[in-house]
């Protein structure tokens, strides 16, 4: 009612000003004239009656379509979510701004919610009880008070929200688990030449952090976390964000993705250490099959077990990188053998420590009957148990084994387990337990070691023999699968996992070359020892 009477009284006031008497016989002109100024009002009255909508509904439009919500600050964010479910962030930006905050002598206390008064002569200071604190500079306040130099103060609402309010359409990147409001006044606050700062503390998740804070579009009601106009510090883990506007803020953490030129080394370096480790397996297949007697050693024969199942493992790979582009069902079927090679070396591993526990710490009476038959049933029929089963589940196909948060740093596709739950039993679980017992072998045979060689006496021999058991202790490592373990340093802040992501290609790239250097010292010390077992018989007869 009062806007229609403010247009009527316009149109009449101008109405009586450009309105003339009539005279009767007056000339045409004249009365073309009167005409030309009818008209010229009629459109003066028109663009005013439509300025002056247009300027109340944009001042009356936010309250109206954010109905329903609560006037007191306490309330907005609950109404918001029950009546705006689509639009919370908006609701909560525009209603904070003109709600009824507490009286000052009531005391209002929640984690959720803060209020305080700041001035325009020093800086302000709120911290919550989260830990966060909001730091408020003297220009924000005037900035707030929109040009009143009467008033030297302003009121400040925090409000600590959950990040799931906010929905972005990237899931490669997510945000610190809490969200900090912040509003001063009734006006906006933006270009501060004296930033804003705000303090997250105890922000544990890894990957790069960067400060952000919530961008709307004018014409829209889906924002997005932007970093325009603010800074980031970091301090272990208290992130520092310093913007010259004030909002919706939190911290946005992205994993942490090698440069693409580091990940095209690690492509190659896999290309070619499995290359290498097909040819190096290959070939101790072939000189044992020449060279095999009919009493073999069990030893020797778990070592060629082991190292038939990497030469399956790195053939695998290869192809199902190379072949990765073919159809579902072939890249489906490359996959399945792929995860049966690597659980068939896994137990192997496992394999390879047992044995080293019956001739190391039982010593007598392990006689087993069909010993390598049983070995042999273990070693290749648990995995085609296990993968024939996630085989039916259908838990294999294409996969990127990196992929950087913008799509842009891919490492490699290859077929491989699809299911995020199956890799982690099936590879991570399966790989640890192995591991666990594989060390504590080892740490039981460094024991035995240590006792045999503490009766040494000679100097020179001590050294010698220091130098062999280290050789002994990195060659059995090898064959325990204990590079295997790299794989869980591979995670964390990319400062420590770029160089356990090379150790880990580079000693399990090349596994197939490091077996094949430790079967030529086996077979060479065991020459070794042939040829003097047979000198001293042959020294023993000529003394008879």
């Amino acid at each position: 009612m009062r806007l229609l009477s403010q247009i009527t009284t316009n149109a009449t006031r101008v109405r009586a000003h450009y309105e003339e008497p009539r005279v009767e016989g007056g000339s045409r002109q004249t009365a073309r004239n009167c005409n030309f100024r009818e008209m010229r009002a009629a459109c003066y009255l028109i663009v005013f009656v439509f300025s002056f909508s247009s300027k109340a509904t944009a001042e009356e439009g936010d309250s109206a379509t954010f109905h329903n919500v609560s006037s007191f600050c306490s309330g907005v964010l609950y109404d918001c979510q029950k009546n705006h479910p689509l639009k919370v962030p908006r609701c909560v930006e525009k209603m904070m701004r003109n709600c009824t905050r507490p009286p000052s002598r009531v005391r209002f206390k929640t984690p959720d919610l803060y209020f305080a008064t700041v001035t325009s002569k020093r800086e302000g200071r709120l911290e919550t009880e989260h830990g966060h604190v909001i730091y408020i500079p003297p220009e924000a306040v005037q900035r707030s008070m929109g040009g009143q130099l009467e008033k030297d103060e302003a009121p400040l609402t925090v409000s600590v929200l959950n990040h799931s309010l906010f929905t972005v359409p990237s899931a490669q990147e997510s945000t610190h688990k809490q969200v900090i409001g912040v509003w001063l006044g009734e006006q906006d606050v933006h270009n501060l030449s004296d930033p804003v700062r705000v303090e997250f503390m105890n922000v544990n998740q890894t990957g790069n952090r960067k400060c952000v804070y919530w961008k709307l579009p004018n014409n829209s009601d889906k924002g997005n976390w932007s970093t325009e106009g603010c800074e980031t510090s970091q301090n272990y883990t208290n992130i520092t964000c310093k913007c010259n506007h004030l909002s919706f803020f939190a911290v946005l953490i992205s994993p942490d993705v090698p440069d693409p030129v580091e990940v095209q080394r690690l492509v190659y370096i896999s290309y070619f250490g499995s290359s290498f480790s097909v040819v190096c397996t290959a070939v101790i297949i072939i000189l044992f099959l020449c060279k095999r007697t009919l009493k073999t050693e069990h030893s020797v024969v778990i070592h060629l077990q082991l190292t038939g199942s990497l030469f399956l493992l790195h053939l695998f790979f290869l192809t199902s990188t190379f072949w990765s582009p073919e159809n579902d069902a072939v890249c489906k079927s490359l996959g399945i053998m792929l995860h049966w090679a690597l659980q068939v070396t896994f137990t192997w591993t496992a394999i390879e420590g047992f044995h080293l526990y019956l001739l190391l710490v039982r010593v007598f009476n392990i006689y087993i009957r069909r010993y390598l038959l049983k070995l042999s049933l273990v070693g290749w029929g648990v995995p085609t148990l296990i993968v024939t089963i996630c085989g039916i589940a259908g838990a294999h196909g294409r996969f990127t084994l990196m992929e950087g948060a913008s799509n842009t740093t891919v490492a490699m596709d290859l077929c491989w387990v699809t299911t995020k739950t199956v890799r982690y039993i099936t590879v991570n679980g399966y790989l640890g337990l192995v591991l666990l017992f594989n060390i504590a072998i080892l740490a039981v045979m460094l024991v035995k070691m240590r006792q045999l060689r503490v009766r040494s006496v000679q100097a020179g021999d001590r050294v010698r023999r220091i130098w062999k058991d280290w050789v002994t202790v990195l060659g059995l490592s090898c064959v325990l699968g204990l590079p295997w373990g790299l794989a869980f340093s591979t995670h964390g802040p990319q400062s420590i996992s770029l160089p356990g992501i090379y150790l880990f290609t580079i000693l399990n790239g090349f596994q197939g070359v490091l077996m094949f250097l430790w079967f030529l010292t086996i077979t060479l010390k065991s020459n070794r020892e042939d040829q003097q077992s047979t000198k001293d018989l042959s020294m023993s007869n000529l003394g008879s």
